[in-house]
């Protein structure tokens, strides 16, 4: 059934790959119809989050911030299915990315790279930045969580490998990437730390658009054990179909970091980004769920 269900799901999202963008925004449209005002998808968290996000914003600006956000996130959807059909330059002409050298300066001596990554713009772009680096023999690893069904799981694991990057099992994280600088391979391994961690893993809290925050301190922790340098991509969208990623580094030097500052120096980075053009966030996601109480609670109960 699950292979069944793969194909079947396959062969639908390949048939609108195929079509060209100015089609699949369209459908983009009558989807934002349906999704936004019709269902009202996660519309309820939406609210909350935007409402405790900017309280110094009147409801109007707050209406239009969650209208802009329902539209880019059906372009989103649109524009991941295009990944199943879009050659490479058509790629790079869409989604660039600036400072790449700054990569290359980094790894020229045999090193490798932690990138923290958000849920902003359209990150399940962001694995085309391995056309940077054809030929160099350098491998881009994405954590992800793996889908509790198995023929989705092995859909997205197809799409986001569409650009030969290795995807990496969250659970199996630490071991991956030790076992990879073990036999000698340069990674550019990116994280997508802007989620809610879970209960057991929290131990920094910190305010995150206007909020006391939990925090991920899993890529720092990496970073400090590995010796690996830290990067962020900022990712701008400037106009539909089109972004642009810039690397900025956090540190070449993890280990002589202070505790939770390249964690601090990531949320900062993130929180600038989102607050520069909010609607292009991720905020269906109950980011804000636990209070550090609750978390406390949970923890000595464990």
């Amino acid at each position: 059934m699950n292979r069944l269900l793969y194909y079947i799901m396959f062969i639908w999202m390949y048939m609108h790959a195929l079509l060209p963008f100015s089609v699949l925004y369209v459908f983009s449209d009558i989807l934002y119809f349906f999704v936004y005002k019709i269902a009202g998808y996660r519309l309820k968290v939406v609210r909350k989050n935007l409402e405790a996000s900017f309280p110094d914003k009147t409801e109007k600006e707050r209406r239009k911030i969650e209208r802009e956000f329902y539209h880019h996130f059906c372009d989103y959807f649109v524009e991941t299915l295009k990944l199943l059909h879009i050659s490479d330059k058509e790629m790079q002409k869409r989604m660039q990315f600036e400072n790449v050298e700054q990569i290359k300066e980094l790894m020229k001596d045999g090193n490798s790279v932690l990138m923290f990554l958000g849920h902003y713009c359209n990150w399940e772009w962001i694995p085309s930045i391995t056309l940077n680096f054809k030929g160099e023999n350098k491998i881009l690893g994405e954590i992800y969580k793996p889908l509790k069904n198995k023929a989705m799981d092995d859909l997205f694991l197809r799409i986001r490998s569409r650009f030969g990057s290795l995807a990496i099992s969250k659970q199996d994280t630490l071991r991956a990437i030790v076992k990879l600088r073990n036999e000698g391979k340069q990674t550019l391994i990116g994280f997508m730390a802007d989620q809610t961690p879970a209960w057991r893993n929290i131990h920094y809290w910190t305010p995150f658009l206007n909020q006391e925050t939990p925090v991920f301190t899993g890529v720092e922790r990496i970073a400090k054990q590995t010796g690996f340098a830290v990067i962020y991509l900022d990712m701008e969208k400037w106009k539909r179909g089109h972004y642009k990623a810039t690397v900025r580094l956090i540190t070449d030097k993890p280990k002589d970091e202070p505790e939770n500052s390249i964690t601090e120096t990531y949320i900062r980075a993130m929180e600038k980004t989102i607050l520069r053009n909010p609607a292009y966030w991720l905020w269906t996601h109950k980011r804000w769920k636990r209070t550090r109480e609750q978390v406390e609670a949970m923890q000595q109960n464990k």
